[in-house]
């Protein structure tokens, strides 16, 4: 059974747009996981124009089911982290004003440096997944930095998907069984949708963990969150 993790960035961007506490983010992170979501992730950034620290500490404890918190390893992310203690933290490449992430790590350039982080993580007890394309000689170098898993950027996969869906998995399923290879968990995440998702999920293996937040949380406007949960988790089935 491959696990959905709701990433709820955006329901704290439209709460932040007031500057009060609707929609109150812990209760949505609470809400997610009784209407059947296997975990909950953040992203918080430099700007907190999203998820803030504060955040972060108010839902640890209210978490039961896996808490995944996503950044770029800065230092104050680390102390971030280490605090938090979340069962998975998620490296990302990203610059501090980036928009949403674009791309995974060129782990051959960073290799010393995420070995490093995931050491720190490691001690701490904390599972680390590395933020990688779908590139098998990456994906073979995070394993040497540790790690516990790789995510799987997504993006060129829902990109290609409507035109040619054999040919968009492909990449994906070659990085994800040089993953399993390496002794590496799989998830994925990055524009999985209900229009996507289903078909990703069949072709995959060794698919442990999606991650969505933008494409679910927009179709919970329309659906309702318990419907939206609902659908997604289907398609994982």
């Amino acid at each position: 059974m491959t696990h959905l993790s709701v990433n709820i960035n955006k329901v704290a961007t439209l709460r932040n747009a007031r500057g009060e506490n609707v929609p109150n983010v812990e209760q949505v992170a609470i809400d997610c996981e009784s209407f059947g979501a296997d975990g909950i992730t953040v992203h918080p950034r430099p700007d907190e124009r999203h998820i803030r620290h504060d955040d972060v500490f108010a839902l640890r404890p209210l978490v039961k089911t896996e808490f995944n918190i996503e950044g770029y390893p800065s230092e104050d992310f680390m102390s971030l982290v280490l605090k938090a203690r979340p069962e998975q933290v998620t490296l990302v490449p990203d610059a501090p004003d980036a928009l949403t992430s674009c791309a995974g790590w060129n782990v051959a350039a960073h290799l010393d440096f995420l070995t490093g982080i995931v050491d720190r993580l490691k001690d701490a007890g904390i599972r680390t997944s590395i933020f990688v394309d779908p590139d098998p000689e990456q994906i073979k170098l995070a394993a040497k930095t540790g790690a516990d898993r790789v995510e799987l950027y997504t993006k060129p996969y829902a990109d290609l998907y409507p035109k040619d869906p054999a040919a968009a998995v492909a990449p994906f399923v070659e990085a994800s069984e040089a993953a399993h290879k390496c002794g590496l968990g799989v998830n994925a995440g990055h524009d999985l949708n209900l229009e996507n998702l289903r078909y990703m999920h069949e072709h995959l293996p060794y698919l442990n963990e999606v991650s969505i937040g933008h494409a679910l949380i927009s179709d919970a406007l329309y659906l309702g969150l318990r419907e939206a949960i609902r659908q997604y988790k289907e398609c994982l089935r």
